[in-house]
């Protein structure tokens, strides 16, 4: 992605430390990547987190919706309160990495980085515990499964395991197609509001050599695709931006029979709650009106996914000058645009000030352009980019339980 510049070899005591712990998290990463589980129930997922946090100074949360995991660590002082965050699940694909680890578990793969988001915050968590007694205040790990559309995030509030709120929630998301070891955020919005789209046209079937007999929902169908792109470039500013993108048209079943109906299923995309809002209320205006005009009918029904990802400016800044005096200047890339993806650590920062983080995690030397890209049943990436995110979040921990944002 070309968000992301070089970036050199910074130094520090937490990723001295974390060096340390690199072996630990690619074995658990590696173990995660073999057994991976979809969904908001990922039971051995959580076993292994478990035993990987055996022994430490920490309180465990879990709630009745997920298998969703809040470790807790008190430091000596009664002070603010910061929560650090990873998901866990995998995505719904069959994996062609090589992979001498690759996934044992048919149709499902660590394809977005989940496994090694797990990982390095359990590597932060045992940085964290070793250096409990310099904490001023307490640490929220949260292990969040269900972030492939499924709204884990929201579940793990709803079910009380971040009561009472943290003071400020920091999350990583690895980038295995970004020079390694780059961080990169924006102060704003970060991800996109994600809505799933459907519209279905009923027109009046008929044989397809008389057409005059019948309604021909498939014309009307097209009309309103062509009408909802006219509606983006003209009714919607540039400057608070949407993508509507049609990625499916069903209709008919065979050559010589015009269809009762045809369905449409796509994705919008928005970058404010006002933009996400106006888009819904225009197409639920804009598909009947066409196809009315046609004489079929049109029914829009739009899913809410994930809100949009807002990015406290102080929480970004305070990253940035993290990244920077732990790793150095050229660690960090302030990302001019956001990523038209969506993330459901968006439900988290509605409440919450916070920020999320890229972490660049191509090969070293590699042309990073050419690495695939998160999603792809081929991704790999180097796992040495871990202790750098692990480092980070131990950083971010410890320095706002010590000065806030400053």
């Amino acid at each position: 992605m070309e968000i992301f510049d070089t970036v050199g070899d910074g130094q520090g005591g937490w990723a001295d430390a974390a060096a340390g712990e690199l072996d630990a998290m690619i074995d658990l990463r590696r173990a995660i990547h073999r057994e991976p589980e979809l969904g908001l129930q990922n039971p051995r997922t959580l076993a292994k987190i478990k035993e990987a946090l055996a022994g430490l100074p920490l309180e465990f949360r879990e709630g009745s919706s997920t298998t969703g995991l809040i470790a807790i660590l008190r430091g000596p002082a009664n002070g603010r309160t910061v929560l650090l965050r990873g998901d866990m699940d995998a995505l719904p694909l069959v994996e062609d990495t090589g992979l001498d680890f690759t996934s044992e578990t048919s149709g499902a793969m660590h394809a977005c980085g989940h496994d090694t988001h797990v990982a390095m915050l359990v590597g932060a968590a045992k940085l964290l515990c070793a250096a409990r007694e310099r904490l001023a205040g307490t640490v929220m790990f949260m292990f969040q499964p269900g972030e492939e559309g499924h709204h884990g995030a929201r579940f793990m509030l709803d079910d009380g395991l971040i009561d009472p709120l943290p003071d400020a929630a920091f999350a990583l998301h690895i980038m295995p197609n970004a020079p390694h070891g780059v961080f990169a955020g924006r102060a704003g919005p970060l991800l996109a509001s994600s809505d799933v789209l459907s519209i279905i046209v009923k027109g009046a079937g008929g044989h397809a050599s008389m057409p005059q007999d019948g309604i021909d929902p498939i014309p009307v169908a097209c009309e309103i695709v062509s009408a909802i792109q006219t509606m983006v470039t003209r009714r919607i500013s540039v400057f608070d931006p949407a993508v509507i993108t049609i990625a499916k048209i069903a209709a008919g079943t065979t050559n010589n029979i015009i269809p009762e109906t045809a369905e449409m299923l796509g994705t919008i995309r928005t970058l404010s709650p006002h933009r996400r809002a106006m888009v819904a209320a225009e197409l639920k205006r804009l598909a009947p009106a066409i196809a009315e005009a046609h004489g079929c009918t049109a029914e829009v029904h739009i899913e809410e996914g994930f809100p949009v990802t807002i990015c406290d400016s102080r929480a970004v800044a305070f990253g940035q000058s993290v990244v920077e005096e732990t790793f150095g200047e050229e660690a960090w890339l302030t990302m001019d645009n956001p990523v038209m993806g969506a993330e459901d650590f968006s439900y988290v920062l509605e409440k919450v000030p916070g920020a999320m983080f890229w972490l660049g995690a191509s090969e070293q030397g590699s042309d990073w352009r050419q690495c695939c890209g998160l999603h792809s049943n081929r991704m790999v990436l180097d796992e040495s980019a871990m202790a750098r995110g692990a480092a980070l979040h131990a950083a971010l921990a410890e320095r706002f339980l010590n000065e806030g944002f400053g």
